[in-house]
């Protein structure tokens, strides 16, 4: 009998399939911890996401002279664009991974506006928990999801 994919064997396939990368995710074949059935795993692109905060390390540096409240508007609203996309199941690293580093860069353009910066990163972090949404994941598992679809009649 062939290997388990998502609890259905596999007929036919000799080992794993290739991980390749698709729609911004890589996507790459592991076994799950409960039953050792192989499983689809998803995280972001590491690449996309260097590009991502190149882009936004680049605005920061040409908004750093704008009001603390406007700037941290305008990453709370790029945030939450990212998390809308790369909100799923199993790609919390890489959520908490981009907040991070832009944290990381704002902070950097914070303590470049003086020459005596009063930004410390315990100061910083209770200023991001205000400001910043916090990671989370906003997309069911595709099964959930698909399971719902056929209990409505969509497909």
């Amino acid at each position: 009998m062939g290997e388990l994919f998502y609890g259905w064997p596999l007929f036919g396939c000799e080992g794993r399939p290739d991980t390749f990368d698709f729609l911004g995710f890589t996507h790459r074949c592991d076994k799950t911890r409960s039953h050792g059935w192989y499983t689809i795993r998803r995280k972001s692109i590491a690449k996309r996401m260097r590009a991502s905060l190149a882009k936004v390390k680049e605005l920061l540096r040409r908004r750093r002279h704008w009001d603390f409240g406007s700037i941290g508007r305008w990453l709370s609203r790029v945030i939450q664009g990212w998390y809308n996309y790369h909100a799923i199941p199993g790609n919390m690293i890489r959520l908490q991974q981009f907040q991070e580093e832009i944290v990381k860069a704002w902070l950097a353009q914070l303590r470049r506006r003086s020459q005596r910066h009063r930004w410390t990163w315990d100061r910083m972090q209770r200023m991001v928990r205000r400001v910043l949404p916090t990671p989370k994941i906003l997309h069911p598992y595709p099964d959930k999801r698909f399971r719902d679809r056929l209990k409505a009649g969509a497909v």
